[in-house]
């Protein structure tokens, strides 16, 4: 009889260390009870308790979790019905006032979070909502985060996820951004040809200012022969003044033959005063050239 008590007596020691022996994983804490009350909190590795008086009340994950905002309607300022939906980042600090201190955790982050979510965007305009994510999210946050540390939680980030407006307003947006890149094309457009009329402006500017250069540089060349055979003449050359006359004649039968009302060109008859003109042009060019040598 004595064999079987003590042996009896023995499994009940060891179901009693087996039942106080607790294991707690990397990333989590345990929240231990005394008779439903809570009385401390072990950590990660081997704990021990009274097992029956003591037992483990609640196991608080104290990783980052992750909570997915589901897409919720959300009406701005400025009337426009959008859909939001996002992410919210936390991490639980103090484990027994998350045990606690709320009856369902993450159901009471996600309401709080959706809650604020859709005052904050509510009091935005669609333009500002759209291109302000970053914003939204940090001022969503500091409202949440202040609220939840009573939960002994710590909100690290709320992101937003996607921002849709109506399909109506998208097909208009759209007109509006093809309206603006066809207005954006026009300006480009009319830049390149007032370029060109300015780069074209500036040719016919250069062109005349040559035209005019070598006008000048002509009639300073005319001056010069003038005054040459002027000064032939002056020596009693008469060579240098038939050749001045020969040359008005010259140029003088240019004109009447190039003009549209002239048909026909009626040559002297002393022909060998013409010829006697030219070799005395001749005759002075070459003594022109020797007194240049």
């Amino acid at each position: 009889m004595f064999p079987s008590a003590s042996l009896a007596f023995l499994l009940f020691i060891i179901v009693l260390l087996y039942m106080g022996v607790k294991m707690v994983p990397q990333g989590y804490s345990y929240t231990i009870e005394r008779f439903g009350r809570y009385v401390y909190t072990l950590q990660p590795g081997l704990g021990l308790i009274v097992p029956i008086i003591y037992r483990v009340g609640r196991k608080v994950n104290m990783m980052e979790q992750v909570l997915d905002i589901l897409p919720q309607q959300v009406i701005t300022a400025d009337n426009a019905n959008v859909s939001i939906d996002g992410v919210v980042f936390y991490q639980v600090f103090d484990a027994p006032k998350a045990s606690y201190e709320v009856a369902n955790l993450q159901n009471a982050i996600l309401n709080l979070t959706m809650t604020n979510l859709r005052s904050v965007c509510g009091a935005l305009e669609l333009d500002h909502l759209l291109s302000k994510r970053d914003e939204i999210g940090a001022r969503v946050l500091a409202i949440v985060d202040e609220a939840t540390n009573a939960w002994g939680v710590k909100v690290l980030r709320v992101e937003i996820k996607d921002i849709e407006p109506p399909q109506e307003l998208i097909r208009a947006m759209n007109l509006q951004m093809t309206a603006e890149r066809q207005k954006r094309a026009q300006i480009t457009e009319a830049e390149g040809k007032k370029q060109a009329q300015i780069l074209e402006a500036e040719g016919a500017k250069s062109a005349a200012f040559l035209r005019a250069e070598a006008r000048e540089r002509e009639a300073l060349a005319e001056a010069k022969a003038t005054q040459m055979v002027s000064q032939a003449v002056a020596q009693g050359d008469v060579q240098a003044l038939n050749y001045f006359v020969a040359q008005k004649y010259v140029e003088a039968l240019g004109k009447f033959a190039e003009s549209d009302q002239q048909k026909t060109i009626f040559m002297p008859l002393d022909t060998s005063g013409l010829m006697g003109t030219i070799g005395s042009i001749n005759e002075l060019w070459k003594s022109m050239q020797e007194k240049k040598a």
